[in-house]
């Protein structure tokens, strides 16, 4: 295991965590993207391009776009 693979795991522990315990909605919304961008470098180290891909596509993008949109609804 690499050095960059260590720290990306740290990484991933680190801000799931970090969404569980964030009081503040918005926040956490950016750590959950920061969580699935990590998870999508790590799945392309794992040579799966493929899920890569999903994955930052659905978890950073799409869910993210989803999140705030429901977030300025509830605050409206």
């Amino acid at each position: 295991m690499t050095l960059l693979s260590i720290i990306m795991l740290m990484f991933l522990i680190g801000s799931s965590i970090a969404v569980a315990i964030m009081r503040n909605v918005l926040a956490a919304i950016i750590i959950f993207m920061v969580y699935s961008l990590i998870m999508a470098v790590i799945w392309q180290q794992l040579n799966a391009p493929d899920v890569a891909i999903t994955e930052a596509a659905v978890g950073a993008g799409v869910t993210t776009v989803l999140f705030m949109l429901t977030l300025k609804r509830i605050k409206e």
